[in-house]
């Protein structure tokens, strides 16, 4: 069973946006895939947790959290086969666990812990709060944007990831990503 939440080897950079909800992870996800004519990897909680509310009108639960790892790291596997040269990631299984310790009072399933600690990216962009926050059926935490930004943040400092900040407007956030990003073409 474990070996569901591996990631599998592949010949691409993988990197990674990051960061607490509504902070433009997706938007630039999409945004870097388009600009190197690559793919990315949509975050699966979303689709699942929507569903989830859209059948049930419940939020995700403990139980949710290796569903929707597993959904992750499959999606993020199929996907990485698709180019051989940068895999844009909306998130990873770091933040999955961020997201259960952080509602389920420091509580991550061990499972997730071991493959959010192992799976490896070689880059991590961190997403700045300084964005207007955007209410939605899954966002329910925006008084809590600062402590949840710090526990990012130390997620990735914790775990000894590659990170760079990301501030500013959406040109300004691409501009710099893409400039690091460029960083990690030149040295293959």
């Amino acid at each position: 069973m474990e070996e569901k939440f591996k990631q599998q080897p592949s010949n691409c950079i993988k990197v990674v946006l990051f960061g607490p909800e509504s902070t433009g992870k997706t938007t630039l996800s999409r945004q870097l895939a388009r600009h190197y004519n690559s793919v990315w990897v949509p975050e699966y909680a979303r689709e699942y947790l929507q569903n989830k509310w859209n059948n049930e009108r419940k939020t995700c639960e403990p139980h949710d959290l290796l569903p929707i790892a597993k959904g992750q790291i499959k999606l993020e596997n199929k996907l990485a086969q698709k180019t051989d040269t940068i895999l844009i990631c909306d998130t990873d299984l770091l933040e999955t666990k961020v997201y259960s310790e952080a509602y389920y009072l420091g509580y991550c399933d061990p499972i997730l812990e071991k493959y959010a600690i192992e799976n490896t990216y070689d880059l991590y962009f961190l997403t700045y709060i300084d964005t207007p926050w955007e209410a939605d059926d899954l966002r329910d935490k925006p008084e809590e944007r600062e402590a949840m930004f710090k526990a990012f943040e130390n997620a990735l400092i914790n775990n000894n990831r590659p990170y760079v900040l990301l501030k500013g407007s959406i040109k300004e956030r691409l501009e710099i990503a893409v400039k690091e990003i460029n960083k990690l073409l030149n040295k293959q």
